[in-house]
């Protein structure tokens, strides 16, 4: 049985009617409706197979399922360099947030430092979801222990029309608010961010969880 007869058999009509509003930048016709954990079961029986390298190889992909796959195999590689290479070589065919947003290589967690540079490469792209996926890292690893200041930057000096960028870009900052305050706190208040995104970064802060309401209460104040 080929992978996608494997997927086929996940199918599921209702579901992929309900994906497709989430997703409406893909044809209808190309969801078939799997759910994640089953994706990312098939992902864990085909690790290491023969089968799953013919499927790495063989792009692009027709269905959103073989794309979210995809990235799951590639999120379980364990070799930094093979990983990259693979994530390098997948990127420009992801098509939409979901896949974007499922591509999280474990493996990155053990080589930060390393993957700074690659960063810094896919936030400069001109594609939507290679910049989102840019983002996307910089907002996982870098910062905890390995924030530095000028990731701000990284993350600020981005220009796009783009919504699903415009949106992780708040997204980051977001998070950035919850984990290092002070820091991101001048970006408001300077407002070095368009205001479309300004605002949405407050909105996504004082919907957190993780910042305090005083911060809250501040950053409300800083609406535009």
């Amino acid at each position: 049985m080929t992978v996608r007869e494997r997927l086929y058999e996940l199918r599921d009509e209702k579901n992929a009617a309900f994906v497709a509003r989430l997703i409406p930048n893909l044809p209808p016709e190309s969801i078939l409706g799997a759910r994640t954990p089953d994706l990312r079961r098939l992902a864990r029986e085909l690790r290491g197979t023969e089968e799953a390298a013919l499927f790495l190889e063989a792009l692009p992909h027709g269905f959103l399922e073989e794309n979210g796959l995809h990235a799951f195999l590639i999120a379980d590689i364990r070799d930094y360099d093979r990983c990259l290479a693979e994530v390098e070589r997948f990127l420009p065919f992801v098509n939409n947030w979901a896949t974007c947003d499922s591509l999280r290589p474990m493996v990155f967690l053990k080589h930060r430092e390393e993957l700074l540079e690659p960063v810094k490469r896919w936030l400069s792209s001109a594609e939507t979801y290679t910049v989102r996926f840019g983002l996307g890292m910089l907002m996982t690893h870098c910062l905890d222990a390995e924030f530095r200041p000028e990731f701000l930057d990284w993350a600020a000096e981005i220009r796009s029309d783009e919504y699903y960028v415009r949106m992780m870009v708040a997204w980051y900052f977001a998070t950035a608010l919850a984990k290092q305050y002070e820091a991101v706190l001048p970006y408001l208040e300077q407002r070095r961010l368009d205001p479309w995104t300004h605002n949405k970064t407050i909105r996504k802060a004082v919907e957190s969880f993780r910042v305090p309401e005083e911060h809250k209460a501040y950053l409300k104040t800083l609406r535009v």
